[in-house]
């Protein structure tokens, strides 16, 4: 069976992380949304909240499945005998980031990096953009799932 990961912090889950993640799930028989936990960062969302929220997004999806993890993503690939880990790109920037990243997992472990180009209507898309304009009281109701959305207006104390 082929399963690949396709990790993040989905901070929110955003509409282009969903596209990856369907056009993706349509690549591999198995695949498995991972979202680490890294208490150096501050989150708007706690990890049970957002794996929570990606659950509820991807239920349509039968050959996908939602885990969290800590420490490195290719020790939590060999851990479920992953056999690649899928990343969306926007654009340049994001394979600029990416690629040496993609590079020393595959010299670690092994694991092959898939890149997923975005779809071109969502390549602005971030989950960062989204919180600084829902934040500022912007209608991002088009760019998250509706669940994610009412989860935002209510965080942020607008429900």
């Amino acid at each position: 069976m082929t399963r690949a990961v396709c990790p993040g912090s989905f901070d929110p889950v955003t509409n282009g992380h969903l596209d990856i993640i369907r056009r993706a799930s349509a690549l591999f028989e198995e695949l498995v949304v991972a979202t680490g936990t890294n208490a150096s960062k501050s989150r708007l969302f706690d990890p049970d909240e957002r794996l929570e929220m990606l659950r509820e997004a991807c239920a349509d999806l039968p050959n996908v499945s939602v885990r969290g993890f800590t420490g490195l993503i290719v020790d939590f690939c060999r851990e479920i005998d992953a056999q690649a880990i899928v990343k969306g790109l926007r654009g340049g920037n994001d394979y600029e980031y990416e690629l040496p990243m993609a590079q020393m997992n595959a010299h670690l472990t092994g694991v092959e990096t898939v890149f997923v180009p975005t779809d071109a209507s969502l390549g602005y898309v971030s989950s960062t953009l989204v919180k600084e304009v829902a934040t500022f009281g912007g209608d991002v109701s088009g760019l998250v799932p509706p669940a994610v959305h009412r989860r935002l207006q209510e965080r942020l104390g607008r429900a």
